[in-house]
């Protein structure tokens, strides 16, 4: 994992390298005070020469001015490094969130994924900036500071150095458990920002059934569970700073006790070396704090980009391994012994089988989870089938890209998802080099042209959030005229029309119908009333098709689907009356 992090600071080894240069003149400064402090108690003080200790106080402050400019290099373009490698992995995660398939989004929630490319990546870009400089600059300074306190009485200092391992086993000790502590608090604002991203996402419904009570119920379970996991966190980190801060309040206490014992037994010790030690001891500890207090960055650092490898491990969408020379599909479709399981549900589809011809519009109709959806979401390969095969054409699916495949089918969904921006811009989605005449012409298709034109912005009206200023009817024809100007072959109507009312269905009927003509075409449809005039219905329960044929076949059959037609009109014509 540190070689696969290192890889990250390749485009900035320029900064990088000015960054490391530039910390190591600031430890080389460092040492200078307790240098300059030694030669003037010893020789300047003692031959009152002051010239030379105004001179050399110069010298230091001129030196400090550098020292200064040095670190505004590093803390500004160590920053703007350590961004930027935090733009290149997130840039790197939405690419890689671009290719995961359907079922990663089954299993993850919107608001951990955001968790992971937002709040973990700034604790990776810390790491980055903080990391190499941290452990550079503390680094030489210890070695200089103990260098040069080995000049000045190597027993006192190997007497202070051996201070260290304990120091070091302390650390060691605590990374475990700090390690574990960090990662569940990760975890636990994972959980708050999914809650968070459903519950604001869904906040109309909240409030339409006034269950804020319950929302905010919720959002606590996941705001105590944080409040647990840092403080558990907070615990390994209190345990870990007492600890080492008593280690490091020993080395105060080993110079006065050590050192007045040396100058008592005239060890190579006196006034002066005990002076400049006790000045240099800082130099020599402050570091050392630093990489103690660096750990818990590191810790969060290192959580965090083991969070966003794991995305990055995730395992792609895989296309067609020998992709076959095809540009254009005709929409003649062909299940073959097709059975299917998701991951925590089987048996969705068992054995099913159809062939549907090129231009001929099918129905799919029956209740609720008995495969009808999965059949639409099979086609343009969002899952793999589980056994059997699906052609294209003849073509196996397995043999035809995912940009040939999903270029030439269109869908229409119950649940229009828009995104936030102009009007103009959802429609072209469907054909993102489309000039402005064609998406007038496709939304005069889907009839939306006259309503947007009333607007006051036009096209150019923004739409709001998942198009929140819109109605349904008018995000559903939206959606229409993005397939109009998409203009594939094959057509898939998922209850298109299902969440409208009865007089807004009617009028998307139309534009549903108009969009139909010379494509394959699969509908999904919950009121029967909408599929009369398909050229083939299949009636799929429980993961098979129980009955298929026309509307007048399959009522003369007097099977499931006449059932569901009778008691459909029977709920109308009570509707009619009440």
């Amino acid at each position: 994992m540190f070689k696969r992090f290192i890889s990250y600071y390749k485009p900035y080894k320029k900064i990088f390298v000015l960054d490391m240069l530039a910390a190591l003149f600031i430890s080389l400064i460092g040492m200078l005070y307790p240098i300059l402090t030694n030669y003037i108690l010893k020789e300047l003080i003692p031959n009152e020469n002051l010239k030379w200790i105004v001179i050399l106080g110069g010298v230091l402050f001129g030196c400090y001015f550098i020292r200064m400019l040095l670190r505004y290099f590093v803390q500004y373009y160590g920053h703007v490094m350590g961004v930027r490698m935090q733009a290149d992995m997130r840039s790197q995660m939405f690419k890689k969130l671009q290719k995961l398939p359907f079922s990663y989004y089954d299993e993850h929630e919107t608001g951990k994924i955001m968790s992971r490319m937002t709040n973990d990546l700034m604790d990776v870009s810390e790491l980055a900036h903080h990391g190499p400089e941290n452990i550079f600059i503390c680094g030489m300074t210890v070695i200089l500071s103990f260098s040069y306190l080995m000049t000045l009485n190597w027993a006192l200092t190997l007497v202070i150095f051996a201070c260290v391992p304990l120091l070091a086993f302390i650390s060691l000790f605590m990374r475990k458990r700090m390690n574990h502590a960090f990662m569940e608090t990760r975890k636990s604002v994972a959980e708050i920002n999914g809650a968070l991203e459903s519950s604001i996402t869904g906040i109309r419904v909240t409030k339409a059934f006034y269950n804020s009570e319950e929302e905010i119920r919720k959002f606590e379970v996941g705001n105590k569970q944080f409040v647990q996991a840092r403080s558990k966190a907070y615990k390994a980190m209190g345990q870990f700073g007492s600890s080492t801060a008593f280690v490091t309040d020993l080395f105060n206490l080993v110079v006065l006790v050590i050192g007045a014992i040396f100058i008592h037994i005239a060890f190579g010790v006196d006034y002066v070396v005990l002076t400049t030690f006790m000045v240099s001891i800082g130099i020599f500890i402050n570091p050392l704090t630093t990489l103690i207090n660096f750990v818990e960055q590191y810790q969060e650092g290192v959580t965090g980009f083991k969070r966003f490898t794991e995305i990055l491990d995730a395992e792609e969408e895989k296309d067609a391994e020998v992709v076959l020379p095809i540009k254009a599909l005709k929409g003649e479709i062909q299940f073959e012994h097709v059975s299917f399981d998701y991951e925590t549900t089987k048996g969705v589809l068992n054995d099913v089988s159809f062939d549907i011809p090129i231009g001929k519009t099918i129905a799919f109709v029956g209740p609720s989870g008995g495969g009808k959806t999965t059949i639409c979401h099979l086609i343009p390969r969002f899952y793999p089938v589980s056994t059997g095969t699906i052609r294209i054409d003849g073509y196996d699916l397995n043999e035809i890209s995912f940009e040939v495949l999903r270029k030439n089918i269109g869908i229409v969904q119950q649940d229009v998802f828009l995104f936030s921006g102009t009007i103009l811009e959802n429609i072209r989605y469907g054909k993102l080099s489309a000039t402005n005449e064609e998406v007038y012409e496709a939304a005069k298709r889907a009839k939306i042209h006259e309503y947007i034109l009333s607007l006051e912005k036009g096209y150019d009206t923004e739409i709001g959030e998942r198009g929140i200023k819109l109605s349904g009817g008018q995000k559903q024809r939206l959606s229409i005229a993005r397939v109009f100007l998409k203009n594939p072959p094959i057509l898939i109507l998922d209850e298109a029309t299902s969440a409208l009312d009865t007089v807004t269905e009617s009028y998307i009927q139309s534009s549903l119908e108009e969009l139909a003509k010379g494509r394959t075409t699969l509908v999904v449809a919950h009121r029967l009333s909408t599929i009369r005039n398909a050229d083939y219905i299949y009636v799929v329960a429980n993961g098979i098709i129980e009955e298929q044929g026309t509307h007048v076949q399959l009522l003369e059959a007097n099977g499931a689907y006449a059932k569901l037609y009778q008691q459909q009109f029977k709920e109308e014509d009570i509707l009619v009356n009440c």
